[in-house]
């Protein structure tokens, strides 16, 4: 559903770059005022000038992407010292435009964009790929003007997006959101997703710049210099599109002013340019790519720039208009605690979104996104509730994640994205990207496992886990029951980073109390005997198969333990050897996944150090089908009988 936003953006287009002192001209036929020539100049010297620096830096690393950095230099200099409003000073303002270099090799230029601004020094940014140095190859976060890695090419827009969606809808702000983005990444579906997903809800806050030099990195780009193509394809996904010469300063400048006048559509300015502009022998030369060039290429380029002593060019000042936010990590409460009976069936996936409308209600920064499954998630339960901080991002889950990423920067809001935890492997490089980018995400993923029945194997979830628990810095639930479920909801919202959230389809028993005390990375015993030879670890539907399990095996006079892990990563390794060396060293886990990166690799790292300890694990193997629950968890050997055969072997 589209917003309705605050015009907050009348102010901004009030102030735009008119509000530089200088001399303007006029163009009458539009009503565009045109920097005097002496402004233009010093654009001009401004980007040549981030040219030599990008030489230089790469020269000095003998490593880096110079041409596809000098390729954009009008375009950052025009950005960076005459469009954008930021702080310097303070770059991660929550009232400065946003600024996301989506081809990220070009890194180069933005590091020189910001010794202009006098933020970097040179021996700073002279420091480019050291490995004490974080003037890295591609940026990340933790340079304080970066904020979203980028490198991986594509992803840059979508959390452009989250970014201009949270300034359009939430904050209701003025800020702007420039991504630039480069001609061979937008081969890149996710660069489509997240167009088709700007355009939905109006973002005319969100400028997308295409800096098409024509050239890849192993040969010339599909499209080439066709940039009328361009303009068709983003003007059919909805977004008002200008074609400018992409080194022509007044140009980029005039496309500028027109996107300010662009109401509810976002706008895109394909720019027409050179690979290696400015470098003479090596312009529009293929196989140039991610190479230094000889740093005697500098002069021909020095002699260009006409000003040479004290530059007048400063960014504009932010419109502050932010509102001040406060997360207080830690502090975000569940508004009521769960009410539930023991015994009740309740499935974690609608615990879930019980939950994650009572973290609503305890921060108003909580927002919820989900890929057009929200009644199965159950996160529709949130858009009925806050209809207003609910982003449908359709069947899209790279742009998803994407946007999630966006939406969390400079900790404007909490993003909890939903969707079937298959799909998030569709998102994998997404999430690679995040933990890449510190951001703080949440990810819920329900249908788990052959336990989800009839839908059948497309649908199943038997990686998530594998991929979650590889992420670095993640923290993964894995809760039972809904008390348990509500509990992880509530952590996830007070845990600064990527946490997912694995909830199954099927109604299972309630088998905490409401008040029941949990622990991240504390794991449950809930069931164990002083004469107990083993121990079975499960979560989820496993839980259930092993309590099953306990109950057949006790009536044959064989004592097991039983250990609901909740929490996959970190895991408690404390409980799981004290367990572990109580039973005489014997542990079962029992996962409803696939062997490869789940549960029972996980315990088995866990016990690795442990004298005298054995782990074996059920799992399920092969692809499965469609069918039952419990007939599915018969066939791939994770049900209550297959546990008491496998206790048996083991014993």
């Amino acid at each position: 559903m589209v917003r309705q936003a605050k015009k907050a953006s009348s102010a901004r287009n009030s102030s735009n770059s008119s509000d530089h002192s200088e001399k303007m001209d006029m163009d009458t036929s539009n009503g565009y005022h045109c920097p005097n020539g002496d402004t233009l100049q010093e654009l001009q010297d401004c980007a040549n000038r981030m040219r030599i620096t990008s030489i230089e830096i790469t020269a000095a690393a003998n490593s880096g992407h110079p041409t596809s950095s000098c390729s954009a230099a009008e375009i950052v200099s025009t950005l960076f010292f005459h469009e954008m409003r930021y702080d310097p000073s303070n770059p991660r303002d929550p009232s400065s435009d946003r600024f996301v270099l989506s081809k990220g090799h070009a890194s180069p230029i933005l590091y020189a964009a910001w010794l202009e601004t006098g933020h970097l020094t040179k021996s700073q940014v002279m420091t480019l790929r050291k490995i004490d140095s974080d003037i890295e190859g591609h940026p990340t976060p933790r340079l304080d003007f970066v904020d979203i890695a980028t490198g991986s090419l594509g992803q840059g827009l979508s959390s452009a997006a989250g970014m201009a969606y949270v300034g359009k809808y939430i904050d209701k702000a003025s800020y702007r959101v420039y991504c630039l983005i480069g001609d061979g990444e937008s081969a890149e579906g996710a660069v489509w997703e997240a167009a088709a997903f700007a355009s939905t809800y109006k973002l005319d806050n969100l400028v997308a710049v295409f800096d098409v030099n024509r050239l890849g990195q192993s040969q010339a780009t599909p499209l080439g210099h066709d940039v009328q193509t361009y303009q068709k394809r983003l003007e059919a996904f909805g977004f008002h599109a200008i074609i400018v010469d992409g080194h022509d300063v007044a140009a980029l400048l005039k496309a500028f002013h027109v996107a300010k006048t662009v109401s509810e559509k976002p706008v895109a300015i394909i720019a027409k340019t050179l690979k290696g502009k400015g470098i003479e022998g090596v312009e529009d030369q293929d196989n140039w790519h991610g190479k230094p060039v000889p740093l005697e290429k500098i002069k021909a380029i020095e002699q260009r720039i006409k000003n040479k002593g004290t530059i007048a060019l400063k960014p504009q000042p932010p419109i502050y208009d932010a509102p001040k936010v406060d997360l207080k990590l830690g502090h975000i409460k569940l508004s009521e605690g769960p009410n539930y009976k023991v015994g009740d069936k309740v499935a974690t996936r609608l615990a879930y979104g019980t939950a994650l409308v009572k973290i609503g209600k305890g921060s108003d920064r909580v927002i919820a996104l989900d890929g057009d499954t929200k009644n199965s998630t159950f996160s529709d339960k949130f858009l009925k509730e806050f209809p207003d901080r609910f982003i449908e991002c359709f069947i899209a889950e790279q742009n998803l994640v994407g946007v999630a990423v966006g939406a969390a920067t400079r900790h404007r809001t909490i993003p909890f994205c939903s969707t079937f935890a298959a799909f998030f492997t569709r998102a994998a490089d997404q999430l690679r990207v995040a933990a890449i980018s510190f951001a703080n995400i949440k990810c819920a993923g329900s249908h788990v496992g052959v336990s989800i029945g009839e839908d059948g194997p497309s649908q199943m979830a038997l990686e998530d886990l594998a991929l979650f628990r590889s992420i670095p810095d993640s923290t993964v639930f894995y809760p039972t029951d809904a008390v348990s479920c509500e509990r992880a909801v509530e952590f996830a919202a007070n845990i600064q980073g990527l946490v997912f959230i694995r909830t199954g389809r099927p109604a299972l028993p309630v088998i905490y109390k409401n008040d029941e005390h949990f622990e991240i990375g504390k794991a449950k015993v809930v069931r164990q005997s002083d004469s107990d030879k083993i121990v079975l670890v499960g979560a989820g539907v496993t839980l259930y198969e092993a309590l099953k399990a306990a109950d057949i095996l006790a009536k044959e006079g064989i004592n097991a333990a039983v250990v609901d892990l909740f929490t996959i990563k970190p895991i408690d390794k404390e409980t799981l050897v004290k367990q572990a060396q109580r039973v005489g060293g014997k542990v079962l886990t029992v996962e409803d996944h696939y062997p490869a990166g789940g549960l029972g690799e996980a315990v088995a790292s866990a016990l690795g150090d442990t004298p005298n300890v054995l782990v074996r694990s059920l799992a399920v193997t092969g692809v499965p089908r469609s069918g039952e629950c419990d007939a599915l968890l018969e066939m791939f050997g994770i049900s209550a009988n297959c546990i008491v055969k496998a206790v048996h072997q083991f014993l």
